[in-house]
Parts: C-alpha cells; structure tokens; sequence
C-alpha cells in the first residue's frame, strides 16, 4: 500500500497495548515517521523486542512494563518515557482485550475487567499525559484506539461496545478541555481486523452464533464491507499517524471510521 509521508521529528509518541497487533504497527509507523516512541504493554519482553527492532532501524525507543488499569504504573510508565526522552507529544491508547458472550450469562468480573482495560486504561493514560502536554500548554494529540462499535452494536459483547462508546465521550471532553492547552483528541474506529484478538473471537462467535467458522468471517465480519476485505493493520497504522501529524485543531473531537464500508457515519 502507498504509506502516507508524514515528518514526526522531534516528537515523542506513547503507544500502550504496542508489543503485538494495531499497536505494534502504529509504533512502527511513528518511529519510521521520526517520532521517539515508547512502547508500553504489560508483555514487558514483546515490548522490549519492539523498541529493540526501532533502534535497529535507526529510530529511538524504549519498552516500558505497564498495566493500563493502575494508576501507579501509568503514571511511572510515562514518567520514565518523558525522563528518556524529555516529552511527551503523541499518546495512542490502544491497550484492550475483547470477551464475547450474551448478557444474560456475562460475569461481572468479566465486565469490570473489560472496562477497566480500555475506559480506565485510557483514562488513566490520558490524565498521565496531560501533566505533560499542558506544562506551558506545549499541546499534543490524544488518540483512542475505538471501534466500528463504536458507534453500533453486536450481539455477544455488550462490555466491548459500551466501552468503546465511553471512548467517544471522553475524546470530546478531551477536546473541549485541551484546546486551551493545545491539546487535541481524536478516536479511531477500525473495521474487523485480522489480528490475534479478532482470531480469538471467530471459534467463539460460530459457537455462540452456532454456524461455522467460514460463515462468521464471511457473513458477519466481512458481510457489510465493499470489497470483502478485512481492515488491515497498517490501515489503522496510516490514519492514526495522519491524525498524529494533521497541524490543526479542525479534526478535533472527532471519531474516524476505517472499515472498508463496513459501517458509514
């Protein structure tokens, strides 16, 4: 695919969630665009690993332990990404996991694990990143990591959608709050990608769904795209760094939908 040329240099980028999948790439992405990125994930060794593969590429990283629901690992996580590198820029909260199951038999234990994951876990990034990013309102750009749902519902992942619904909230508030300091916020909202979370999920939606695995990818995974084709990682990698690099506040608050048609807003 065509990569989109951006210029990052001189910026520091945090990317949670960033030893495998979406994150790995969008880290990837930010350092071949010149961004210093740290690499946060609770894989500490696939974190390190990535960071390694950074600087052998010529860029500047580091791998960082960090579980995005506590709040004294997020805020040492970026207290040792700004000593590093001495700012903080670019924060893409990508951290998440997915469970699928009806409500009717969804364990609440499962429930809070999910929103702590992906509404505290961005929470708590983004309050980290602020004490950065407003110090002598030097600015900086907030991406969540969303979701088609987003802005619509599935059967079997109730949690999910509801937290990916909070991520909407948040960004605009954030949008609201950080314009005085420079700050920006944006939601990116990924179709179905083929990554080891979306892997996961086909055996478990045929079982629910009772159909196989073939009808799952084609019928509701890749039923409503255009073209039949599943949303790749270095899609989300591109806009997510155009939004890193986009020079304004237009796009602020605002929620991208990257799903080859899958939905439309």
């Amino acid at each position: 695919m065509t990569k989109l040329s951006a210029d990052l240099s001189g910026k520091v980028a945090l990317v949670t969630g960033a030893a495998s999948g979406l994150g790995r790439e969008i880290a990837l992405e930010m350092a071949r665009s010149g961004a210093a990125v740290g690499i946060a994930d609770l894989n500490a060794d696939g974190a390190n690993a990535v960071a390694a593969q950074i600087r052998e590429l010529g860029g500047r990283a580091t791998g960082v332990l960090m579980d995005v629901t506590s709040e004294e690992a997020v805020n040492a996580g970026v207290d040792a990404i700004v000593e590093e590198f001495g700012a903080l820029d670019i924060l893409v909260s990508n951290a998440g996991i997915q469970i699928v199951s009806p409500i009717v038999d969804f364990s609440y234990s499962d429930w809070r694990k999910m929103q702590a994951i992906h509404v505290d876990g961005a929470f708590l990034t983004t309050k980290a990143a602020l004490r950065h990013m407003y110090k002598d309102n030097r600015g900086g750009v907030v991406i969540y990591m969303g979701s088609v749902h987003s802005h619509l519902a599935s059967p079997l992942k109730s949690a999910y959608v509801s937290a990916k619904h909070a991520l909407l909230g948040l960004s605009r508030t954030l949008a609201k709050e950080g314009a005085a300091h420079n700050v920006r916020s944006h939601v990116v909202c990924p179709g179905f990608v083929r990554t080891p979370l979306v892997d996961k999920q086909i055996p478990e939606q045929a079982r629910e769904l009772r159909m196989s695995e073939e009808d799952v990818i084609r019928n509701v995974m890749l039923g409503g795209t255009v073209d039949g084709v599943f949303t790749t990682v270095e899609d989300i990698a591109q806009m997510t760094l155009f939004l890193a690099a986009f020079p304004t506040a237009a796009l602020t608050g605002q929620s991208f939908v990257v799903s080859h048609g899958w939905f439309m807003q």
